[in-house]
């Protein structure tokens, strides 16, 4: 009874991830649009407000699990819309890091903390052993997604 209860929960919990990533997915998409950018871009600026400072385009590619090239054209298009600043780096002149600018980055925030508290309110009606469960659940989310990403790019093509 006990394999079956696991079961049902297991196949309960995989259509509600796949219904998550796909409203996530959608919202995103709507944030994009209404700050009139590409939805990469939003999901970058905000891993690069969540741990603020210079990076690397190489280090961006890293924290998005973008390719290098693909990392490069999202900072360009940052770059062009004053989001970020490309500097030589203090440390070593020949490599190049990417900074955010706060005041076109206040545009962004500006938007998460208006739609913060609704997000928020999901999260209070639940105690701190289920909070530590859900942190636990998304962080090796975040490692098994970036895992994925990388193994996708390592097979060929589809035709």
């Amino acid at each position: 009874m006990a394999d079956s209860r696991r079961a049902r929960l297991s196949e309960e919990l995989s259509m509600a991830s796949r219904r998550y990533l796909a409203a996530y997915v959608l919202f995103n998409q709507a944030v994009a649009d209404h700050l009139g950018l590409h939805p990469t871009d939003v999901q970058c600026l905000s891993l690069l407000t969540a741990d603020p400072g210079p990076r690397t385009v190489k280090q961006i590619a890293e924290m998005t699990g973008l390719t290098t090239g693909s990392a490069t054209r999202l900072v360009d298009r940052l770059e062009r819309g004053g989001y970020v600043v490309r500097t030589p780096d203090r440390q070593d002149r020949r490599r190049v890091v990417v900074t955010p600018v706060p005041d076109r980055i206040a545009r962004v925030t500006a938007v998460w903390d208006d739609l913060g508290p609704a997000w928020q309110s999901l999260l209070d009606g639940h105690g701190e052993d289920e909070l530590e469960v859900i942190a636990r659940h998304m962080r090796g989310a975040y490692e098994l997604s970036h895992a994925q990403m990388r193994h996708l790019r390592s097979l060929p093509k589809p035709d």
